[in-house]
């Protein structure tokens, strides 16, 4: 990386603590959005943490502009200290560099994926509002965002699959892991063109 991505990474990382997000200028600006949502006819705060695509500098250039074309912010879950939410890793085939990101946009969330040898045509492999992806997580009530995405290896997969009485043939390249934070995670897999969820229990 270098000396200018790993300036907008730490001043990315920075902002978790300061509760505010990198600006291109002087001017601070925030991604953030905070107000209230009615449950069970009883208002209630939230709070949902953005970051802008030029905190995530080791995105490619064609992707990036894409994702800044659309209008993206990358919400962060409500567990985040550092940016997260955008991962690179071979999801296509073994080697293969592909990436994946949740990208919010007037209030929806998608989870799309972007394959090396296509990069300007993103799979959607998921989508929803994003106040259908808040949850209360600590003793003030305030509901925050709770669904991230990572990699995950082979190694990875099989460890999750560890309580299985018949383990299925092992992965040869990496997983997409979608998680509800403190709920569950669901692994996609790619492979003969097709998107798999993977067996982890019986």
């Amino acid at each position: 990386m270098n000396v200018a991505g790993l300036t907008v990474l730490m001043a990315a990382s920075l902002a978790f603590a300061q509760g505010t997000t990198p600006a291109a200028s002087n001017q601070p600006l925030s991604f953030n959005e905070s107000g209230t949502t009615s449950i069970d006819g009883r208002p209630v705060s939230y709070l949902i943490r953005r970051l802008p695509i030029d905190s995530f500098p080791d995105l490619p250039d064609p992707i990036a502009g894409l994702l800044t074309q659309r209008g993206c912010l990358i919400p962060q879950t409500y567990q985040a200290h550092r940016p997260e939410n955008v991962i690179h890793a071979s999801l296509e085939r073994p080697g293969s560099s592909d990436w994946a990101v949740l990208c919010s946009e007037h209030g929806r969330v998608d989870l799309l994926v972007f394959l090396s040898r296509m990069p300007d045509k993103p799979i959607r492999l998921a989508s929803a509002s994003e106040f259908d992806r808040l949850q209360r997580h600590d003793s003030s009530g305030v509901l925050g965002f709770d669904w991230g995405i990572d990699s995950a290896t082979p190694e990875q997969v099989r460890e999750a699959q560890a309580g299985m009485g018949h383990h299925p043939p092992r992965l040869d390249h990496d997983a997409l892991a979608e998680t509800i934070v403190n709920q569950k995670t669901v692994y996609h897999f790619f492979s003969r063109s097709a998107w798999t969820v993977v067996d982890v229990s019986d």
